[in-house]
C-alpha cells in the first residue's frame, strides 16, 4: 500500500485494488466535492471509498460511499453522521413496490429505513441500487425511473 494526499486529505491506496481508498470518515464530504484541475470529480462513476472512522471502527463496520451518474450513496453511515444531519427530524415518505418516473426539482438527501430500489438515471447506462441503511443524495434536475422491489420507508430533505 502507498499513502498519498489528494486535496489535502491523506489516502491509503491499496496495491491490490487501485480504485480502493481508505480514509477517515470526517473527510468524505471534502473528497466528494474535490476535483482535479477543476474538471474531474475525485469520486466519480464507480469509484468506491471505504471509510474508516476516526473512532477506530474496524473495517467490517465501515461505510461505503459511491457516486454513480451523479447520485451519491453512503452505505451504513455512522450514527453520528445521521445525528449531525438531524435525519430523524426530516419528513417521512414511503411507497409500495412498483415502477415510476421522477424528476428532482431540488437536491434531495434521503435516508432509507427500509426497502430496495433500483434507480435508472435518464441518459445513463448505469443503475444505482439503494436500500435500507443508505444515505443518498440526488442532484437537482436529475430525471430517473425508480424501480421499487421492496416497500420503501425513508426520511428525506430537499435543499
Amino acid at each position: 500500500m502507498s499513502c498519498v494526499s489528494i486535496c489535502g486529505v491523506g489516502i491509503i491506496i491499496s496495491n491490490a485494488n487501485p480504485n480502493r481508498y481508505i480514509i477517515n470518515s470526517s473527510y468524505l464530504n471534502k473528497l466528494l466535492h474535490c476535483k482535479f484541475s477543476n474538471t474531474t470529480p475525485l469520486l466519480s462513476t464507480k469509484r468506491v471509498v471505504r471509510i474508516i472512522g476516526a473512532t477506530g471502527e474496524n473495517e467490517s463496520s465501515s461505510s461505503m460511499a459511491t457516486e454513480i451518474a451523479g447520485v451519491k450513496v453512503i452505505n451504513n453511515p455512522p450514527q453520528s453522521e445521521l445525528t449531525d444531519l438531524c435525519v430523524r427530524s426530516w419528513p417521512k415518505w414511503g411507497c409500495p413496490p412498483g415502477k415510476f418516473p421522477w424528476t428532482y426539482s431540488a437536491k434531495e438527501t434521503c435516508y432509507l429505513l427500509k426497502g430496495k430500489v433500483k434507480v435508472y438515471p435518464d441518459g445513463s447506462n448505469h443503475v444505482v441500487e439503494i436500500g435500507a441503511g443508505d444515505l443518498v443524495e440526488f442532484p437537482k434536475g436529475m430525471s430517473c425511473t425508480w424501480d421499487v422491489s421492496e416497500e420503501v420507508d425513508k426520511h428525506y430533505k430537499f435543499e
